[in-house]
């Protein structure tokens, strides 16, 4: 597509609401994925005979092949067609599903873990692309985005409920075969409703040193946070994955600045509004996948709350989280600067965060716990809806799916860090505590189980600290970074692009 001719504004698709309920689904699906398997992890590791030292491979093999390859899941999904590769990836994601849940052993497991992750590395930017390109209208485009702000916000949640069903009252195979019907819907439905518009693929040949060396240094990246959380920060295979990394992220800047055609072309990091996104969204997650470990640890094993009850004492997060994406979110982005959802948002979030800093042994789930989510997920729901739209802002149709892929790469690789770095910072408080009353625990009984549940609650409330700070963070990105107007009211971010060549790449089509 030429740089100097913009893309005009198309009739809108009348299949874009039934093709809306497809995405979402398979949005969903994905989402759910990354933690329904945690709750089923202890009974499959029996099942299975997985050592505890090869178990968090469950976890990773998934972690790493998802993150690892979306930029190249996005790429592909320009050049062949979203609604190609969002079938695709569809059923990819499904075979492994199924390969997983009649898995007889350690080897089957993890292979069938990273073909989930290497077909939903395909779906997920697919997904968010199709959603760019078929909504034009800015109030329809804020209704379609609330609905699947609040998917990628609450599904996660989600999971853990769901996760506690199957695994407790069917078995830990369903929570791999669950994906099967999700995925034969939405990819049945998928290729009877969608119509990518005409003219929105990239053709230019495919850049496999990009490809290589991103594939390679997100790899690296997210093994490193997953390996230092286990082996710890100083671990001498920790540490060379993160030089590696640095070094192989950094050869791929050079390559993308050099070659004719990028596999992420730097227009696309460069502009300001979409760069704020990245990095805001980057450390909200971090903050959110820590605490959705320390609430799942603290219920289980503090209060002894079952799997499933486990699961239901998520919900006031999920509700808030669909009443902020839906309800404010979706309201208001026609109204307000987007940076006016996001900046509050995380900050609503962060207070909901440092309720939870105050949480003991004996804390009560109504006059703490419950309050604490609904503001979490009110704060994050409204953030996470312009955060989504925002993140195709402003690019051109063709480069619609990589730019996906940077949105969802910033959420897996904040996941990745978040699960590490909190769980670190909560051990080293954990231990510190334990030291300082050894001669309790040692004394055995009733009262060294107290300390036990004292010192674990004791490095969550650390780690907290450390999650509100961190959302404190990403709204101050979001209000000093994001500076495009609501829609429709004029647009301030050519003067805020990385260059004259990205304002070229401004088009009507998912421009606000």
């Amino acid at each position: 597509m030429p740089k100097t001719a913009a893309t005009p504004v198309s009739a809108a698709d009348p299949s874009r609401w039934k093709a809306l309920v497809f995405i979402a689904l398979a949005q969903l699906m994905v989402v759910l994925d990354a933690t329904i398997v945690n709750i089923a992890l202890p009974s499959a590791q029996t099942d299975l005979g997985i050592s505890d030292g090869n178990r968090q491979w469950v976890i990773t093999a998934y972690a790493l092949a998802f993150g690892g390859l979306l930029l190249f899941g996005g790429r592909i999904a320009d050049k062949w067609g979203r609604k190609n590769a969002f079938v695709v990836g569809l059923v990819g994601f499904a075979l492994a599903s199924a390969l997983g849940g009649a898995a007889n052993g350690e080897a089957m497991m993890l292979g069938a873990r990273a073909l989930q992750g290497a077909f939903g590395a395909l779906l997920a930017p697919a997904a968010l692309s199709l959603l760019a390109v078929m909504f034009t209208d800015a109030k329809e485009r804020a209704k379609a985005f609330g609905i699947y702000g609040a998917i990628a916000g609450g599904g996660g949640a989600v999971g853990l409920i769901l996760g506690g069903f199957l695994t407790e009252y069917l078995d830990w195979r369903w929570t791999f075969f669950v994906n099967i019907p999700f995925a034969v819907v939405a990819a049945v439905g998928a290729w009877m409703v969608i119509r990518e518009p005409a003219g929105s693929r990239n053709r230019a040949p495919l850049d496999i040193p990009g490809v290589v060396l991103s594939t390679a240094g997100l790899v690296a990246l997210v093994y490193g946070f997953t390996r230092a959380e286990s082996a710890g920060w100083s671990d001498a295979v920790t540490v060379a994955m993160f030089i590696a990394s640095a070094a192989l992220l950094a050869a791929f800047v050079l390559v993308e600045s050099k070659v004719k055609s990028p596999l992420l072309p730097l227009r696309v990091l460069l502009e300001r509004n979409r760069g704020g996104v990245y990095l805001s969204l980057g450390l909200a997650v971090i903050a959110m996948f820590g605490l959705f470990l320390f609430l799942t640890y603290y219920l289980q094993v503090v209060k002894g709350f079952s799997p499933v009850k486990t699961g239901f004492a998520f919900l006031p997060m999920i509700a808030g989280m669909i009443l902020g994406s839906t309800q404010i979110g979706a309201r208001l982005m026609t109204r307000v600067a987007p940076r006016l959802l996001m900046g509050p948002g995380f900050l609503v979030a962060a207070v909901g965060m440092l309720l939870l800093t105050q949480l003991e042994v004996g804390s009560s789930y109504p006059a703490l716990i419950l309050p604490a989510q609904l503001l979490l997920g009110l704060g994050m729901g409204t953030a996470f809806m312009p955060a989504m739209s925002l993140s195709t802002h402003g690019v051109n149709p063709a480069d619609a799916g990589v730019a996906s892929a940077m949105v969802n790469t910033s959420q897996q690789v904040g996941g990745a860090i978040g699960t590490a770095l909190l769980n670190t910072i909560a051990a080293s408080a954990t231990t510190a505590y334990l030291t300082d009353h050894a001669a309790e625990a040692a004394a055995g009984g009733d009262a060294a189980r107290l300390v036990q549940a004292q010192a674990m609650v004791e490095g969550y409330a650390s780690a907290i600290w450390w999650a509100v700070g961190i959302l404190a963070a990403s709204a101050a990105i979001a209000l000093t970074l994001i500076n495009t107007g609501r829609p429709g009211a004029g647009d301030p971010v050519a003067s805020g692009s990385g260059s004259a060549e990205d304002a070229e790449f401004k088009v009507p089509v998912i421009a606000h």
